[in-house]
């Protein structure tokens, strides 16, 4: 593995951020302000994000779904898988990707382009030997795989004899091991998704040629996926940038001062920040989107990142016993004026959305809600909105009175 060099001591800041001057360039990094890049699409927004967050939670709709449904509106939801995944009519030659499944934030998908960039992570598997499973004969389990694949790919887990032994979940069997292993070092992909399952194909198949190589040092890998992660955050410290793909922190420290990017200072942060050249070269400016968020989605995943710049304190309590919820299983932050202004539990019943439970910072924030709420329900194809609990009695009358003129 290529040795990655040490840092340098920091420079000292180019110049001086306001709070709201951070937040208004996280706001546009992430594409949440300004008139959106229509003609580029999802795809557009993939590839200026870097990286889109997989999780198995479907509400309104699944979190990759989400995401794009708030930088773009209501996009056709097959249009949005459409983006992400390259498929091709049965008998065709297998169609280019548009992007791959791999390890960044957490399972993720990423634009094809940045296969390079993640050579360091396959070879940092390679050199570790396995996965948190070990198999009972790896070089027998993996060349079987790739000879099905060879043969008959793309495959998913089931197609190539199933995942489980029969038990719990991560009781896997020795094909999944092996198949997994071969995605996390790089021999195997994942472009496509089917019913959620991951369809797996030769990468040598699947990856354009100029991008299926490992030539990139590691330095270099870093290097750039910490430039990336600076753009799409547009101001960020060290633990920002290390977070966006799960990077460690002297990996950053390592690169940074080549990245590109330019050491700022940003009223109340208290740490170096740094931040992209082309977000400190123009205000921002344009429109404020009004949506609700996924709790994934790469504005605010960063939970301490989230608190610093919005001053709002968000978790996912999916994962939470129900009687110790506070705001609800999957309850999705309100985004309206460039500030994060309540949350809602949506959930569907029928052709209703039900906001489940709501909480709002003020009556200034039922306009919004109210719209954010309606605008959802038409995209998940409900045409109306009821609201059960809220945290204020006035507030939660008003909502309802909204949403009641709004459907006149």
């Amino acid at each position: 593995m290529t040795a990655v060099t040490q840092p340098t001591a920091l420079p000292p800041p180019v110049t001086s951020l306001s709070r709201d001057d951070a937040r208004r360039m996280a706001l546009r990094a992430q594409g949440l302000l300004g008139a959106p890049d229509r003609r580029a699409g999802v795809h557009g927004v993939l590839r200026h994000l870097g990286a889109v967050q997989l999780d198995t939670i479907s509400v309104l709709a699944r979190s990759h779904e989400l995401v794009p449904y708030a930088r773009l509106g209501a996009v056709g939801r097959p249009a949005v898988e459409a983006a992400y995944w390259a498929t091709a009519p049965s008998g065709a030659p297998a169609a280019r990707p548009h992007s791959f499944e791999y390890w960044s934030h957490a399972a993720c998908i990423l634009p094809i382009e940045e296969w390079p960039h993640f050579a360091f992570r396959r070879r940092a598997w390679r050199a570790r030997g396995h996965r948190w499973h070990v198999m009972e004969d790896s070089e027998r389990s993996c060349a079987a795989v790739l000879d099905r694949l060879t043969a008959d790919g793309p495959l998913t887990t089931s197609d190539l004899g199933g995942g489980r032994k029969g038990g719990e979940w991560w009781d896997w069997s020795e094909t999944k091991i092996a198949v997994e292993w071969l995605l996390d070092t790089g021999q195997v992909v994942c472009t496509q998704r089917r019913a959620w399952k991951r369809v797996y194909d030769l990468a040598e198949r699947a990856v354009p040629d100029a991008l299926l190589h490992d030539d990139l040092d590691d330095a270099e890998c870093l290097r750039r996926l910490v430039a990336q992660a600076g753009a799409a955050m547009g101001v960020a410290t060290r633990a920002d940038l290390a977070d966006y793909h799960r990077l460690k922190a002297e990996q950053v420290d390592a690169v940074v001062a080549d990245s590109g990017l330019v050491p700022v200072e940003v009223e109340g942060w208290g740490k170096p920040a740094w931040a992209d050249p082309a977000a400190l070269a123009a205000p921002p400016r344009g429109r404020h989107r009004t949506t609700l968020l996924s709790p994934f989605d790469s504005l605010i995943w960063d939970r301490p990142r989230t608190e610093r710049i919005f001053g709002f304190t968000h978790r996912l309590e999916a994962y939470v016993p129900r009687p110790k919820r506070i705001h609800g299983y999957f309850a999705m932050p309100l985004l309206a004026g460039g500030r994060l202004v309540g949350r809602v539990d949506p959930a569907r019943e029928g052709t209703t959305l039900v906001a489940r439970q709501v909480s709002m910072q003020g009556p200034k924030a039922v306009a919004p809600m109210a719209q954010a709420l309606r605008e959802a329900a038409t995209w998940v194809g409900c045409d109306s909105v009821r609201v059960d609990r809220c945290d204020d009695r006035k507030l939660a009358d008003a909502l309802r009175l909204e949403l009641t003129h709004m459907s006149d």
